[in-house]
């Protein structure tokens, strides 16, 4: 990037986010997730630090968000509230370690490391013990007189507890700094009785918290199941208050909530343990949070350090991996699927999202290409929530330059040049009718030997389009033919692979039925519509058979499925398929009921069981009339326990009072 491309890049940039601060500090409400504006600001920030000729005092990177609203006495702050740099990585986290010791050397470091909560900051002023005031953040200079509104909260002492211990803080000005959150149970009871009330839900805790702290009317904030729990202590003498540990452990006996789990580490190596730990168990946490703080723990050391433009030096923010960011769309493919869909997909500049570098999402289709208005060379938001295939979410069309191409469907697969059709009017989706497309073959194989299908060890993407370059296989009844001299003559494989291989294929010769159908890559077959098919039909020649009416009358079985069921098997290309198969000994079970004791029943697993693998567990469940969730959601009927569950899961199932039960219970079950 040139100078001249920099300088409009930092321009727009800068626009964009003081626009988002301005509806998210201001006016309480949202126009792009908070993870997207981080990873604008990051953009800008590391765009600033290459070009900082460009940097100017009202940058986003200069100042903390904020402005005072009409309706309130605006207050100065006694010391400027900051707030923090962001780091993403254990290395910038060891980068800021070094800066520190360069700046101290010999100093004898502890990290002080607690939780960052997501609601609005707020310092309480107490004179001689008493209450006197309450402020907002504001711009970190000066906040906004809240006094009326956080008198009313019960988690706010009107005079501080008096311990021997701690009295000193009982005389003269004592500061205390903390978060005003709304607990995550009480934000959707809140919205539970707006949504009875026939009013607009609110749209997270955070924006409910600032909004209800801002109201000119007391009461209403009486009403609010709102919470302060504090982080800080000031007081004229830093002296005073020597770590930030020694700052909790006052703050609890004056009577503040503080978080309890917060703790003192030597090294970042730690550090980054307890932010591992918590990654993952977050979802139990009250409040919503984003990462943790990390702070000096010597607060001499800390003041020493000072700040550097609008964050200090002695203090960190470190952010849990965003499950959006922003980047650039390079350009525009299709991408022929195992059933001919034609996906276009946006080729991306690489951002990190939720832990793993993402290069390219999914567009979906045309029609949403269309109706979001994405265009190449446009800046995106880019989601990915958990394991699911990255999308855009929308362009940020204010950082347009006027060079970006509108995308246009092409009309010929770019595969095999066959002209892309709609089988219907009503498809949303344009497919190559082709079955002997080459992007088709391959996918249909490597869907058949996936785990969710025949589950065959060693037959992914690769060795499958070594098979098929070779001319060892042209379908998937082919992999059965195949022997370890075969394999041996081709680069990716010594004996021991060979042998493997084929040992893997040759011991699915009977798969059950619902995976055998499954893994034949039909139209809208899934694996629980493929369960369904299986369990009331019970042979593969009962299904072949079938007529429309027959298929479309099994419940969750609508005619589209049925269409393409019938459809599918009409096809002289598949009947010949199925013979192959057939005359190579590979053929489905027969479905032998053995009851439906888990009829309407859902359960979700979380952890490793010992007895069992996850997929075989899937089946036992599904065999018993029951459905395997990947998720715990209203109608799960129970949460099974194994080795090293995440803590995710345990969490929602005891925020819906779920069953959750271990493995020998489990198998209790079974039996």
């Amino acid at each position: 990037m040139n100078k001249a491309n920099a300088k409009d890049r930092i321009k727009k940039l800068k626009d964009l986010i003081n626009d988002y601060r301005y509806h998210y500090h201001v006016l309480n409400e949202s126009i792009m997730s908070e993870e997207a504006a981080d990873s604008l600001k990051h953009e800008l920030s590391q765009l600033e630090s290459d070009y900082p000729e460009f940097i100017t005092p009202d940058s986003p990177t200069q100042r903390v968000a904020g402005a005072v609203l009409p309706g309130f006495t605006a207050i100065e702050h006694s010391r400027r509230m900051l707030s923090l740099n962001d780091v993403f990585t254990i290395e910038e986290m060891r980068a800021w370690e070094n800066r520190i010791r360069k700046l101290e050397p010999g100093s004898s470091l502890e990290f002080f490391t607690d939780i960052k909560m997501d609601g609005l900051a707020c310092a309480l002023v107490y004179e001689d013990g008493i209450l006197r005031r309450g402020v907002t953040r504001g711009d970190g200079f000066v906040g906004e007189d809240v006094t009326a509104n956080i008198r009313t909260m019960e988690s706010i002492p009107l005079s501080l507890r008096n311990v021997m211990k701690y009295s000193m803080f009982l005389s003269g000005y004592t500061e205390v700094r903390g978060e005003i959150v709304m607990y995550k149970k009480d934000f959707a009871r809140l919205n539970e009785e707006r949504g009875r009330a026939g009013l607009p839900l609110f749209a997270n805790p955070r924006n409910t918290a600032a909004g209800t702290i801002r109201q000119l009317d007391p009461s209403l904030v009486a009403n609010r199941p709102l919470h302060f729990r504090a982080y800080d202590l000031l007081r004229q003498d830093i002296s005073e208050v020597p770590t930030y540990e020694y700052a909790y452990k006052a703050l609890s006996a004056l009577g503040f909530s503080t978080n309890f789990m917060a703790t003192v580490f030597k090294g970042i190596v730690e550090v980054m343990g307890f932010a591992n730990e918590w990654e993952e168990k977050r979802q139990t946490l009250e409040f919503n949070t984003d990462g943790l703080v990390v702070k000096v723990n010597d607060r001499l050391l800390y003041e020493r350090l000072g700040v550097a433009g609008k964050a200090p030096r002695g203090a960190v923010a470190y952010k849990y991996a965003a499950e959006q960011a922003t980047t650039k769309v390079k350009d525009i493919f299709i991408s022929i699927g195992r059933t001919g869909t034609a996906t276009p997909v946006a080729v991306l500049d690489p951002v990190l999202i939720a832990g793993s570098t993402v290069q390219m999402a999914t567009l979906h289709n045309e029609s949403e290409v269309k109706k979001k208005d994405i265009r190449i060379g446009d800046s995106v938001i880019v989601h990915k929530a958990g394991d699911i295939i990255p999308e855009v979410v929308e362009p940020l069309t204010k950082l347009r330059t006027g060079k970006e191409k509108v995308f246009r469907m092409p009309k010929n697969c770019p595969e095999c040049g066959t002209v892309l059709i709609k089988q219907k009017k009503a498809d949303v989706a344009w497919r190559c009718p082709n079955t002997a497309c080459p992007s088709r073959a391959w996918k249909l194989i490597e869907h058949f030997a996936s785990k969710e299908a025949l589950d065959i060890d060693g037959l992914g993407e690769k060795n499958v389009i070594a098979l098929l370059d070779a001319g060892l296989i042209t379908d998937a009844a082919d992999i059965y033919k195949l022997t370890p001299e075969q394999l041996l003559g081709l680069e990716r494989f010594a004996e021991i692979s060979a042998n493997k291989l084929v040992n893997s294929i040759q011991a699915k010769k009977s798969p059950s039925l619902a995976r055998f159908l499954y893994g034949l890559g039909i139209r809208h077959i899934g694996v629980q519509t493929a369960i369904d098919l299986a369990s009331h039909f019970r042979t593969i020649e009962a299904i072949s058979t079938a007529n429309i009416d027959q298929l479309a009358s099994i419940d969750g079985i609508g005619e589209i499925v049925a269409e393409a069921v019938v459809e599918y098997f009409a096809e002289t290309r598949h009947q010949k398929l199925l013979q192959k198969f057939k005359d190579l000994g590979v053929w489905p079970k027969k479905v032998r009921h053995t009851g439906g004791k888990f009829k309407r029943m859902n359960f979700v697993l979380t952890g490793t069981l010992s007895t069992m693998s996850r997929e075989e567990a899937a089946e036992k469940i599904r065999t018993r009339g029951g459905t395997f969730q990947s998720s715990v959601g209203r109608d799960t009927s129970y949460l099974v326990v194994g080795d090293n569950p995440g803590g995710s899961k345990i969490a929602k199932a005891s925020k819906l009072n779920t069953p959750i039960i271990e493995e020998d219970e489990f198998l209790a079950m079974l039996d």
